[in-house]
C-alpha cells in the first residue's frame, strides 16, 4: 500500500469514525430546566465566538492567498486556501459538537462519574 493511500484510508476512517460519534453523542439526554438554558446560551456565546474569529481570519487567509499565488504559484495558493477551509470547518464542527456535548455530558454525570466521562470523552 502506497503512502498515499494508506493517508487516504486513514483519514476516511478518522471521518466515519467522528460521524459515528457525533451521532453517539447527540443521541444522549440533554437534561430540562435551568441546565438548558444555560446550554443555548453558551452555544449563542459560542456561534458568536466562531462568527467574529471567522470573520478576521478570512480576511489573513485571502491576503496570504493572494501572497502565496502571486510569490509561489497556484498550486501552492491552493493548497493553502484548501487546508484554511478545512481545518475552518474542523474548527466549526469541533466547535458546535463540543458545546452540544456539554449539556449531554452534565446529564451524563447524573447516572455517575464513568458514564459522564463516557460522553465527555
Amino acid at each position: 500500500m502506497s503512502s498515499t493511500t494508506f493517508a487516504l484510508v486513514s483519514s476516511l476512517l478518522a471521518i466515519g469514525y467522528g460521524i459515528f460519534l457525533i451521532h453517539w453523542i447527540m443521541k444522549q439526554p440533554t437534561g430540562e430546566g435551568k441546565m438548558v438554558e444555560i446550554a443555548r446560551a453558551i452555544q449563542t456565546g459560542a456561534k458568536a465566538y466562531l462568527h467574529r474569529q471567522y470573520k478576521t481570519i478570512t480576511g489573513i487567509a485571502l491576503a496570504l492567498f493572494l501572497l502565496l499565488w502571486i510569490f509561489l504559484g497556484s498550486k501552492i495558493a491552493m493548497g493553502f486556501l484548501i487546508g484554511a477551509v478545512l481545518s475552518g470547518l474542523a474548527g466549526f464542527i469541533g466547535m458546535n459538537v463540543s458545546v452540544r456535548a456539554n449539556i449531554r455530558t452534565t446529564e451524563a454525570a447524573k447516572k455517575g462519574m464513568s458514564h459522564a466521562f463516557d460522553v465527555a470523552v
